[in-house]
């Protein structure tokens, strides 16, 4: 039988979700990389910036047809060479229908099945193709002997995909459900216009805030990640940490693409939450474990364990946009 003691001691992590583990602690920034030049920059700058955004290399566009094996075999190079310490780099492979996604998912193992944080699946048709694919990569992880399972990030701009989201969501081994805005729009065949691809339309036009929605309501739900979709604006970083805030606020995304090296610090700044509320959440976190992570006063307004989770989120959410925490709270809980 468990004490006070145990409890007061116990991270807020196996205190506050007793029936399973919160939302994988992952970096909001994932950066798309797919040329050579772009891909070395983008790794050098995550060791520079400790591993605060996550890097995608990209085999989809980022492989000259006919040339998907060697681009494959690159990436893996790449992501093999990368210390863990460095950060957490991922690749994207082609969709379940093109021919080079087994020969990308066999090579990718091959040259860096212990080193790749997780794989990505663009133009899922629904949630077969993620049936599928997951099967795969399930059997050629044991094939090859490797003791962990790679995470399949799963990109939803289909109106399959769009379709089955909760069924994508629920099977096991996803980490974010990712909306693709520009294939999604595409996919309408002129419906709906080209100024729904960037702001302010992308965040107004009925059908894709609807997808917006599903997107997240679907990951969230389901205990992953959901990811927006890129911003188109390389040059505007108010434009840039404008989309990414209400993409969090608005709308509740926890991550966003990136795709040029500029636009990584204005999100990061827009998915960081206010600095008041961190202090909030420092001081109420630690009042209540030193309470035994029974209900609290906090000027003058009661918490419990329904509060308790939302300000953990808070710390995490911070901790993960770069942001310095209290040195209470590090030595505490991180």
């Amino acid at each position: 039988m468990s004490t006070a003691s145990d409890t007061l001691l116990q991270h807020p992590d196996a205190v506050l979700y007793p029936d399973g583990a919160p939302l994988p602690a992952i970096p909001v920034v994932e950066h798309y990389a797919g040329a050579e030049k772009t891909m070395r920059r983008a790794l050098a700058l995550q060791s520079e910036r400790d591993g605060v955004f996550d890097v995608t290399l990209d085999c989809e566009d980022g492989a000259a047809a006919g040339a998907e094996r060697e681009h494959a075999e690159l990436v893996g190079r790449l992501a093999a060479a990368t210390p863990p310490q460095a950060g957490r780099v991922g690749a994207r492979i082609h969709d379940f229908t093109h021919p080079a996604w087994r020969v990308e998912l066999d090579t990718l193992l091959d040259l860096a099945g212990g080193q790749l944080a997780y794989l990505v699946l663009p133009k899922a048709r629904g949630a077969e193709d993620v049936r599928r694919v997951l099967a795969t990569l399930r059997e050629a992880e044991a094939h090859r002997g490797l003791a962990r399972r790679i995470p399949l990030h799963v990109i939803l701009e289909t109106h399959g995909a769009l379709h089955e989201a909760w069924q994508i969501a629920a099977l096991p081994g996803i980490e974010t459900l990712d909306f693709g805005l520009m294939d999604f729009v595409s996919a309408h065949h002129g419906a709906i216009s080209a100024a729904a691809m960037r702001s302010p339309l992308q965040f107004e036009h009925p059908l894709v805030v609807a997808a917006k929605t599903r997107t997240v309501a679907a990951a969230l739900a389901h205990g992953i990640v959901p990811s927006h979709n890129v911003c188109i604006e390389l040059a505007d970083p108010e434009r840039i940490e404008g989309d990414a805030r209400r993409a969090r606020e608005q709308f509740a995304f926890l991550r966003m693409w990136s795709i040029h090296p500029a636009q990584i610090d204005a999100i990061l700044r827009g998915m960081q939450p206010a600095p008041a509320e961190v202090d909030i959440a420092a001081e109420i976190i630690i009042a209540a474990q030193e309470a035994g992570w029974g209900p609290i006063r906090h000027l003058d307004r009661l918490h419990d364990r329904a509060s308790f989770r939302y300000f953990w989120s808070v710390l995490r959410r911070a901790r993960t946009t770069g942001i310095d925490l209290p040195e209470p709270i590090l030595q505490r809980f991180f």
